[in-house]
């Protein structure tokens, strides 16, 4: 069995939490990654070691978010995040597609463990690199966008950020550029 259940739920201070949970078929164990978004989560594993309990845990823990409020948010409610890095070459070389991989890998890690959300796709096109992510929270996705980029040595003075709600998908608004006033085309 394939597949994630990703919950979140607000407190009484409006903190966004999240849960999530899925089997790892390498490993053979069922994980449970929970926390606040934004900050490192904590994840609970355990070994499963007939693969047909599999359901019935995926199923006892969305039954437990559900009875403690959590709920899937819909991709409509979410937003886009662009991270763009300017690249030196029009449709990109060898090296910007080493680029690509690594800033990928990279905020896939960055944004899952911090329930941030996902990276969707990449494109290298017009001297630019562009992955767009899909976040529940736009100022901290960002924050973390630029902490995972600056980290990682993938070049943060070449780095913009723009966000945009899924329902505009083109509507795209400047949240962090190297250059101020800077617009943003994708």
């Amino acid at each position: 069995m394939s597949g994630i259940i990703r919950t979140y739920k607000r407190d009484d201070e409006a903190v966004l939490h999240f849960r999530e949970a899925w089997y790892d078929d390498e490993f053979k164990q069922f994980v449970i990654n929970h926390g606040v978004v934004g900050h490192q989560s904590s994840t609970d594993e355990t070994d499963v070691e007939d693969e047909s309990a599999v359901e019935g845990l995926m199923t006892a823990f969305a039954a437990q978010c559900e009875e403690d409020g959590y709920a899937e948010i819909p991709e409509e409610e979410q937003f886009w995040v662009v991270a763009q890095i300017a690249l030196k070459t029009k449709d990109g070389t060898d090296r910007d597609r080493y680029l690509e991989r690594k800033a990928k890998a990279a905020l896939m890690s960055e944004l899952a463990w911090r329930g941030l959300g996902t990276v969707d796709r990449s494109e290298i096109s017009d001297s630019k690199l562009n992955i767009f992510c899909l976040c529940p929270d736009v100022n901290k996705a960002v924050n973390a966008i630029k902490v995972c980029i600056r980290g990682e040595d993938l070049d943060f003075t070449k780095l913009s950020i723009a966000t945009a709600t899924h329902a505009e998908p083109t509507a795209f608004k400047v949240k962090h550029s190297p250059k101020t006033g800077a617009g943003f085309t994708l």
